[in-house]
């Protein structure tokens, strides 16, 4: 069998035909139709992803995610039937990995779980070589691991979050674009909206390296051109 995604939907009928597409693609798939039986199956068996609806008859899904932020760092795909640009943006700041708008396309939808699974799995696999531990400047980022240590305090990170932040420190001392970082990290070609995807994650990078040093400087702007983290 393979990984176990959890579906969070109060929408029956969507969360139905989501399991089958993933069946098919022989995941492992557990349902929830509200937001406490969502938490209580987390606690109880953490998946390694989870599908999840903003709008829950009892917990918001933007109040879940911050809950699973706080000790998981499996992958979380929105689920919505809002289209609000707000809405996005609220998610990515918490912490999803992506955001997807209702009414979806199934195989659309498959090919995101597919890509964000690859991604978790890729910085918690064992025995990778030391080259993907970096180490510097009171940061210690181990890709074998998926660990991030700063001024000796451990850091959650997301997926996403973990892969910007090692291309900026791979690649110190030089300026990155929203473009390069769009593409590296999602996959997808660069449009104007995904500046804007970038500078969430940008800003929730900084707000979490704040938190040991009070300072949000690790991640310089260069404004016009893109990011730099100093040699």
């Amino acid at each position: 069998m393979g990984s176990r995604i959890l579906i969070v939907d109060d929408e029956r009928e969507i969360a139905d035909v989501v399991e089958l597409y993933l069946k098919n693609e022989n995941y492992e798939v557990e349902k929830c139709y509200n937001g406490t039986d969502a938490l209580r199956c987390i606690e109880e068996n953490t998946p390694d992803m989870a599908l999840l609806d903003v709008m829950l008859p009892d917990i918001d899904g933007f109040t879940i995610l911050q809950k699973v932020r706080e000790r998981h760092t499996f992958p979380v795909i929105m689920l919505t039937a809002k289209t609000e640009y707000m809405d996005k943006i609220n998610g990515l700041t918490l912490g999803a990995d992506d955001y997807i708008a209702k009414p979806f396309n199934p195989l659309e939808l498959i090919a995101r779980v597919k890509a964000q699974l690859r991604r978790f799995t890729k910085y918690n696999e064992n025995g990778r070589p030391q080259e993907d531990v970096l180490d510097f400047a009171g940061l210690v980022l181990n890709r074998s691991t998926h660990e991030c240590t700063y001024n000796e305090r451990e850091l959650t990170l997301t997926p996403i979050e973990f892969d910007i932040l090692w291309i900026l420190c791979e690649n110190r001392g030089q300026v990155i674009s929203s473009e390069q970082l769009f593409e590296q990290v999602w996959k997808e070609k660069y449009y104007k909206n995904s500046n804007n995807t970038v500078m969430v994650h940008i800003r929730h990078l900084r707000e979490k390296m704040s938190g040991p040093t009070g300072k949000s400087d690790f991640i310089k702007t260069v404004w016009g051109v893109g990011y730099r983290v100093e040699k």
